[in-house]
């Protein structure tokens, strides 16, 4: 079945599905504490070094642990199939010939006009979601199976031909919540379909068709074709090129280094300043005299890691001479509206959460202020925001509030292991950790503790 992506509002209501993953940060915990130690992202991405090869047929190569950039510069041959398995975040395999797609099989069939021993039977089955370390997750992701034709088998006929690639992904998981929207598929779509230039076709498994209308201007950005939704396709579609999964390099971030045109997360922004005709490309510069306030925002939060002397914050902020606003998105927000409102700031501060995504819509030059919560959570907080906000050409503030600033001091006290211990209640897993330090706590600011933040933040903008 295919969709157009330009027709009417029609969002679902799935936010059910949205509770195990309401907190951006789900098991990313398990990332940093299981895997960070003792792997680093550089030595993570080493790994698609890994050469699993053969030569078959007449010089054809199959690959299943290779970086594709391996492949192009060290074969002369054509690839048929290129598969990356090794890589942390995703699994993707890219098809080069002769590529039939099933969508209600959940098959993808190639053929070579050259004969090719593989081995009998051979399957790589990609579940194409971003979160290959989420074993929770991944469960309920559609595998995709990819299948050789020998030349004694008889290929399907092809009932629509197409000249351009086609990138399969699912849009199942945690979408919902904005962290995850963006994080596990929107920068990994622009990451793997933006060389084409429009010229590539998304065929989407498990589609949710809120969730394409809620992103729809940014994926009018990326293809100028109609959506395929695979799982109810029962046309043979082929094309000389199938990308299976997504590239994905870490939480909200892209390594240049890592993409075929070397884009970056300043590009990424770039792009969303398009798609939402978004006016400002920079934050106001104090330096030039402008007679224009320095605008704050602030996200607020109205459940868990709320700032609950949040008016004490705003009149801070207008004694320095800030413009300040309280704004606070939800899942029915209009990505459009909010994007636009966000734009128009110099300054965007809030708590750790799903909120700060909308850094990717702040003018460069713009400063980013993330209050961290009580419990050890710096260093996921800069993996999940700050790392980005520094490649979007964003400055970047981070505040780490006391025990004192805490509500967690009216619940526990003060000699428990939630003060005394934060990293022995990381260790009794990611559920106990996010109990306390995620949704049990809220967050009352010492505002003369914080206002040489704002201060800073001013400095910054000159």
């Amino acid at each position: 079945m295919v969709y157009q992506i330009k027709w009417s509002r029609s969002v679902g209501e799935i936010i059910a599905s949205l509770l195990v993953s309401c907190f951006l940060l789900s098991l990313v915990y398990f990332y940093i504490s299981a895997s960070l130690g003792s792997l680093t992202s550089h030595e993570r991405s080493a790994g698609l070094n890994m050469q699993t090869s053969s030569i078959l047929g007449d010089g054809h190569i199959i690959s299943e642990n290779i970086g594709r950039e391996n492949i192009n510069k060290n074969s002369k041959a054509t690839p048929i199939l290129s598969c990356h398995l090794t890589d942390f975040r995703s699994e993707v395999c890219e098809i080069y010939s002769n590529v039939r797609v099933h969508g209600s099989s959940s098959s993808i069939l190639f053929t070579s006009d050259k004969t090719i021993n593989l081995e009998a039977n051979k399957t790589w089955k990609i579940r194409p979601y971003t979160r290959k370390f989420d074993a929770f997750v991944m469960k309920k992701i559609r595998a995709v199976a990819i299948r050789p034709l020998d030349a004694s088998t008889e290929a399907p006929k092809c009932n629509q031909h197409h000249n351009i690639t086609a990138v399969v992904f699912s849009t199942s998981g945690y979408l919902g919540n904005f962290f995850h929207d963006f994080s596990d598929v929107l920068i990994p779509l622009f990451i793997t379909a933006g060389q084409f230039e429009g010229e590539v076709q998304f065929v989407i498994a498990d589609m949710q068709l809120w969730w394409i209308e809620k992103h729809r201007r940014v994926l009018n950005q990326l293809s100028n074709h109609a959506i395929i939704d695979f799982n109810k396709e029962n046309k043979v579609h082929c094309y000389p090129h199938v990308i299976v999964g997504l590239y994905s390099h870490d939480e909200l971030t892209i390594d240049p280094s890592r993409t075929p045109n070397n884009y970056s997360m300043a590009d990424f922004a770039r792009l969303m300043r398009k798609a939402y005709s978004l006016e400002r490309d920079f934050a106001v510069n104090l330096a030039e005299g402008s007679k224009r306030k320095p605008r704050l925002l602030i996200i607020a939060r109205n459940h868990t890691r709320k700032i609950i002397n949040v008016g004490e914050v705003v009149e801070a902020g207008e004694e320095l001479g800030f413009e300040v606003v309280v704004r606070e998105s939800s899942f029915h927000t209009s990505v459009g509206e909010f994007s636009r409102m966000v734009n128009s700031f110099d300054v965007m501060m809030g708590v750790h959460g799903a909120g700060l995504t909308n850094e990717v819509f702040l003018p460069t030059n713009a400063v980013l202020i993330q209050i961290v919560p009580f419990g050890n959570l710096e260093a996921l907080s800069v993996l999940d925001f700050g790392k980005a906000a520094a490649n979007m050409m964003l400055k970047y503030l981070q505040y780490s509030i006391s025990e004192e600033e805490s509500t967690l001091i009216d619940i526990y006290p003060r000699n428990h292991a939630v003060f005394r211990d934060p990293l022995s209640i990381h260790r009794q897993g990611w559920a106990t950790m996010g109990k306390i330090y995620l949704r049990q706590q809220s967050v009352k600011l010492n505002v003369t503790r914080f206002k040489p933040f704002l201060t800073r933040a001013l400095e910054l903008l000159t």
